[in-house]
């Protein structure tokens, strides 16, 4: 079952260090873009995941085109994808071997949460960190 309570969710980011954020824009207006900066003004390591931006970057960051690619360990996939799309996301956060999986706000696919959560990886589903972050009162980590 994907986390709920204020406290697993609190400790989760406040554990994390490094997220990937697949389906990351260099579009200001998307939601993707400002999250990522929130993300990266909170101290995270943030690494945005797009095959069509690869090799540019998004807030003075390079983009890598998938999973496999970002060769440090990931503490949370952040997706930014429609949620038919979350099970092959799942499937390479498995293969990377992340820690967690978190489906923004309106991503939902309770299969891919449930064969995550089987392979160990905590999941967090139809949130936002840049909504929880000051709302649970996380520290920053800068």
């Amino acid at each position: 079952m994907p986390l709920t309570s204020d406290a697993d969710i609190r400790a989760l980011l406040e554990d994390a260090r490094t997220i990937a954020l697949v389906g990351a824009s260099n579009r200001p207006e998307r939601d993707s873009h400002e999250v990522m900066g929130v993300l990266l003004d909170w101290g995270y390591r943030v690494i945005p995941v797009n095959p069509n931006l690869a090799g540019k970057t998004i807030h003075g960051v390079r983009v890598v085109a998938d999973i496999a690619g970002i060769e440090e360990r990931i503490d949370i996939v952040d997706i930014f994808r429609r949620s038919e799309e979350v099970p092959a996301i799942v499937n390479d956060a498995i293969a990377a071997g992340a820690r967690a999986i978190w489906m923004q706000l309106g991503v939902i696919n309770a299969p891919a949460a449930a064969h995550a959560e089987a392979a160990g990886l905590k999941v967090v589903m139809n949130r936002c960190p840049k909504i929880d972050l000051p709302r649970l009162h996380v520290a920053r980590l800068k």
